[in-house]
């Protein structure tokens, strides 16, 4: 992990996400990319012919308020590099990861009391659907970032090797364990312990070409899969949950309709996604 890329909008939650990520950077000796999407409005916008002076003036201030933002004893010895981009599409975030080769992008999430306002078509839910990176998602003031112990909630198809390899090669660089959780639930998706160590087998096979990580999966029967994924992440102490996902096409299988979003904002843990 050499580059991380983290969008600043001056609220507390995207400095908790600063925080992290330069938590990370330090373990990883990794640069920081300091995002600030500069949002203009329409009206200073469509004004530029009259009034260019006003434009700039408004761009320049912006420009200033980001350098002091990024003036944090924590960043000390971090190799940061702030970026000042004029438009306010978040999307476009994952062009920016593209061009400077970014490996990860930290972003703030307000959490349980964004469920509807925040993530859900909202710019953390934009950048995770777009983005061809990991996305770590941080809601809270993290006293320390240490990733001992992920849950990688999965449902073992084949669709979801490549994430898996991808989150199973970064978390051995960090000496985490990583434990994968499948969630069976009482409807027409349930599945006999048989059929899912069947799913299991074949997943490891032609994921791993071995099945020495068989004692690493748990699996939960729960009424939905948010809980359950919530529940095991509880019971095995878990600092992180990582979620499949298929980009702008929307979640994984596993997690149709909301279920990703729902876990990324109930869950008290930082929550990280990979494209699939």
């Amino acid at each position: 992990m050499k580059k991380i890329i983290v969008p600043i909008d001056f609220s507390e939650h995207s400095e908790y996400a600063l925080k992290a990520a330069a938590e990370l950077a330090k373990k990883n000796d990794a640069e920081l990319l300091a995002l600030h999407m500069l949002e203009m409005s329409d009206i200073i916008l469509t004004g530029a012919g009259e009034e260019p002076q006003k434009v700039i003036y408004f761009l320049k201030l912006a420009e200033q308020k980001f350098e002091g933002f990024l003036e944090k004893d924590y960043l000390e010895g971090i190799k940061v590099t702030p970026i000042v981009k004029h438009f306010k599409v978040f999307s476009e975030v994952n062009e920016v990861a593209k061009k400077y080769e970014a490996d990860l992008i930290v972003m703030g999430s307000h959490g349980v009391s964004g469920a509807k306002e925040f993530f859900v078509g909202s710019n953390t839910e934009r950048v995770v659907r777009n983005a061809e990176i990991p996305v770590l998602v941080i809601k809270n003031d993290i006293a320390k970032v240490k990733f001992e112990i992920v849950v990688f909630a999965c449902d073992f198809t084949e669709d979801s090797i490549e994430s898996y390899l991808k989150a199973s090669s970064m978390f051995s660089k960090m000496d985490s364990k990583m434990y994968l959780v499948n969630v069976n639930l009482p409807n027409d998706r349930f599945k006999s312990s048989d059929e899912i160590e069947r799913d299991v087998v074949n997943f490891f096979t032609k994921a791993e070409r071995n099945l020495d990580k068989m004692n690493d999966v748990h699996y939960v029967a729960d009424y939905t899969v948010e809980d359950g994924i919530l529940n095991s992440a509880n019971k095995l102490g878990a600092d992180l949950i990582v979620v499949p996902t298929h980009g702008r096409k929307g979640l994984a299988h596993f997690f149709q309709g909301s279920i990703g979003e729902d876990v990324a904002n109930h869950s008290t843990l930082p929550v990280m996604t990979f494209k699939i």
